[in-house]
């Protein structure tokens, strides 16, 4: 039966849009970063190495999210431009391509957790104990991952198509799950045996796993736009691939790019100390309260935009671009003045010795003066990826990290005093903001402007 009916993108006024598509996501996003600060918070009571070791984990498990979310980025703008294009079949080809992929990259994630994790944590450290218990968490979180990556596939698919209030549901199950369980796992209540940090990341594993089943439940009951088909997914098309990964490969490099960063920083900070390193990951758990909301925001407006470019609207890409950028940036706003104001209360979260709250304290004062440039930066970047020009934001990441961040800091660090090394970051968003205002104005003039000639 043919679909006529006109998906919610293209009729419901923008400003309620992009709040019904993307509250749903924001809320889901806190409680991940919830959940993640929780699991360090309780990582911590064990011990400060214990807490270093999961630091120098962070890479290796952010380089999985990059290569599932990335792929996820090419799913979404592909498909939700086939149903702004009334493309229902491509819409399909989309999604089971998608899984597809989706195995793919477990498989890649399960032999680098079964040879690599090992070798890994011991290139960041030297410390025998804090290299086991990397080493003890890497391994579990990645050769477990099928959760993760299914997780975040099938989530894209509901994201795909207006459907973010079933997102929410999928991932604040799987984020919930891993709270409960984290101190059940770690300190071995209520029968349970005492795991430690294996027991972190055994609860963040059951988490992911039950939040996967709950998102493919959702797109099988739920989902009307697309149909999921087995055999389609065990018969994959390489055009289709092609198309998802012409979007998806930037996107993958781009969120990669992070794990490189904080692989060389984790190294820069070891020179000075274990603790230097610590503060770094508690900072980044704290940092994903107001840049995971941003990043559900980012996630909302995506398929708004490519939806409303593949059916021409230009009126609809300016509100709602608009709407976003101004949005994104109080939200980051925010997060600087409370970084501002209780620093000591959010190190405190995390045990945190005298020494951790010495080097802490400037730390997240220093590095959350950039957050107002990230967050108009991260709205911006979302013309990039739902145009199908996702390698502009790979340009911005990679001189925001790689040519500004890490050089500077390397530079500041020679002056031998640790608290200098956090103004890499602020200076490194100002070079990011000035790339994506050219490159924003540059693809605004030659699409949107464009469509309104037409």
């Amino acid at each position: 039966m043919q679909k006529t009916r006109e998906n919610k993108m293209g009729t419901m006024p923008v400003k309620k849009l992009i709040i019904t598509m993307s509250l749903p996501m924001m809320v889901s996003m806190l409680v991940q970063a919830l959940y993640n600060v929780v699991d360090s918070m309780f990582v911590a009571r064990l011990s400060e190495d214990a807490l270093t070791a999961v630091t120098l984990a962070f890479p290796m498990q952010n380089m999985l999210i990059s290569f599932s979310a990335g792929t996820g980025v090419g799913i979404n703008a592909l498909l939700s431009k086939s149903l702004g294009e009334r493309r229902f079949d491509r819409a399909d080809e989309a999604a089971n391509n998608g899984l597809f992929l989706a195995i793919l990259t477990y498989i890649l994630f399960l032999l680098i957790g079964l040879f690599g994790a090992g070798p890994f944590i011991g290139t960041q450290i030297k410390d025998a104990l804090v290299q086991e218990y990397g080493t003890i968490y890497l391994r579990i979180v990645l050769c477990m991952s099928f959760g993760a990556v299914f997780q975040i596939t099938f989530e894209r698919l509901l994201q795909s198509t207006g459907r973010t209030f079933y997102s929410m549901i999928s991932q604040a199950t799987g984020a919930i799950i891993n709270i409960i369980f984290d101190p059940i796992m770690i300190f071995g209540l209520f029968g349970f045996p005492k795991m430690g940090v294996a027991g972190a990341a055994a609860a963040t594993v059951l988490g992911q796993v039950v939040a996967a089943c709950v998102s493919c439940y959702l797109n099988i009951t739920k989902n009307e736009d697309i149909h999921i088909s087995i055999p389609q997914i065990l018969h994959p098309s390489g055009e289709i691939i092609k198309k998802i990964y012409f979007v998806a490969a930037p996107s993958i490099l781009m969120m990669s790019i992070g794990s490189i960063m904080t692989y060389a920083m984790n190294q820069i900070l070891g020179t000075f100390s274990k603790t230097a390193t610590a503060v770094f990951g508690v900072y980044f758990k704290l940092q994903s309260f107001f840049f995971m909301p941003v990043f559900g925001l980012n996630n909302g407006l995506i398929p708004v935009l490519a939806y409303n470019y593949g059916a021409r609207r230009s009126d609809r890409i300016k509100e709602a671009l608009k709407f976003s950028v101004s949005l994104a940036v109080g939200i980051m706003l925010c997060g600087t003045l409370v970084f501002h104001l209780f620093p000591h209360a959010l190190l405190g979260m995390f045990n945190a010795s005298e020494e951790m709250i010495r080097i802490g304290v400037p730390a997240l004062r220093i590095i959350s003066l950039s957050f107002g440039l990230a967050g108009a930066c991260i709205a911006m970047g979302s013309i990039f990826q739902a145009f199908s020009y996702s390698y502009y934001s790979l340009i911005v990441s990679v001189g925001r990290q790689l040519v500004v961040l890490i050089p500077v800091a390397m530079f500041l660090a020679t002056f031998g005093e640790v608290t200098l090394i956090w103004w890499a970051f602020p200076i490194a968003e100002l070079m990011s903001a000035l790339l994506s205002v050219i490159f924003f104005l540059r693809l605004y003039n030659r699409t949107v402007k464009t469509l309104s000639l037409n």
